[in-house]
């Protein structure tokens, strides 16, 4: 994945604590990170385990896993039940600044739930998540970052309404940034096609209203920056039932050209679309902004904006080749990583 990453362009990442074994423990984070360094690839920005094991139980030592490195802490894509558990783990962050990096979906609305509910979840006879699931979400985060003041990233906003609910909590002057997940700027619920296992991912897919609604908040200011969601999934995984195939699409090979297509529809210009991969992001993760100076450590991209390429598998250096764009023809072609 280190190798996809540069192929991709991308020179620094941030990782979710959900790894094998969870990033919840000191020792765990710093040997992750020293493994990392030694591949001399693409520098790993880990995020801890907010509560042990990612149970929702029992919150971790932050002060401690911060100190080995981790950047903030996160659920990754599994709930809080117990909403006084995520209440003392917000004052605990707040306490030390720490950031708290939250993904918004309502754990009883979401629990069966494979794609946006709507007419293509009827159709296909697939158990929907409506997308009020993340909204009640997002209202009980925002509440409860208003009571503790805690650093607070929304990750993936996938819906009309979350972006309303952001955008509100930023003008009551919460210290809330948010991300958009890259796919889920070209791709709706009708994506999801006979059953494409490839296009499950978690927030589902929703509708072209809620897909304008994204990129509206990204030009505006609500949402502040793009990722790439990388979830790279067996092919075990997913030559499934579709209700039973894991979730998640890969990204970071598409992240620049993804961007680069959907800036080119907005009529943004490529400094401008650059911002929400780089400088942008940059700022929530607490890494200087980087310059290009004699004499400087290098951290460039090059690429051709005018080289088209096309999606297979043939041309993707992730383990993972779950991908609902094989077939796409993308313009933006990397031709050196230097980090």
């Amino acid at each position: 994945e280190l190798r996809a990453a540069i192929a991709g362009g991308v020179t620094k990442f941030v990782c979710p604590p959900d790894t094998n074994p969870v990033l919840d423990e000191p020792g765990l984070v710093e040997m992750f990170i020293k493994r990392s360094s030694l591949y001399n690839k693409a520098r790993l920005y880990p995020l801890g385990a907010l509560t042990v094991g990612l149970s929702g139980e029992m919150i971790t030592e932050m002060a401690e896993l911060s100190e080995s490195g981790c950047i903030g802490f996160s659920q990754s894509n599994e709930s809080i039940k117990d909403t006084n558990v995520l209440l003392k783990a917000f004052q605990y962050a707040s306490n030390f600044n720490f950031p708290v990096w939250l993904s918004p979906m309502d754990f009883w609305l979401k629990k069966s739930g494979s794609i946006h509910e709507g007419m293509v979840s009827t159709r296909l006879g697939l158990n929907g998540i409506s997308s009020c699931a993340e909204s009640i979400s997002l209202m009980t985060i925002i509440e409860l970052a208003k009571l503790t003041k805690v650093k607070l990233h929304i990750c993936r906003v996938s819906s009309e309404r979350g972006v309303s609910l952001v955008r509100n909590a930023k003008l009551e002057g919460l210290k809330i940034t948010a991300d958009v997940a890259v796919h889920h700027l070209h791709m709706t619920e009708i994506d999801v096609g006979e059953f494409n296992t490839n296009s499950k991912v978690i927030p589902p897919f929703r509708t072209k209203r809620d897909c304008e609604a994204l990129g509206n908040g990204l030009i505006d200011g609500t949402i502040d920056c793009i990722c790439s969601d990388h979830t790279p999934v067996s092919q075990d995984a997913k030559n499934l039932p579709f209700s039973n195939a894991d979730p998640g699409v890969i990204g970071l090979e598409l992240l620049l050209p993804l961007t680069l297509d959907w800036a080119k529809k907005k009529n943004l210009t490529i400094p401008e679309a650059i911002s929400f991969i780089t400088s942008k992001p940059a700022e929530i993760i607490g890494v200087d902004k980087f310059t290009v100076e004699h004499n400087k450590k290098a951290n460039l991209c090059i690429f051709d904006p005018n080289c088209t390429w096309i999606v297979n598998e043939n041309n993707l250096f992730s383990q993972g080749k779950n991908t609902p764009f094989y077939g796409f023809e993308l313009s933006g072609k990397v031709k050196a990583t230097i980090s």
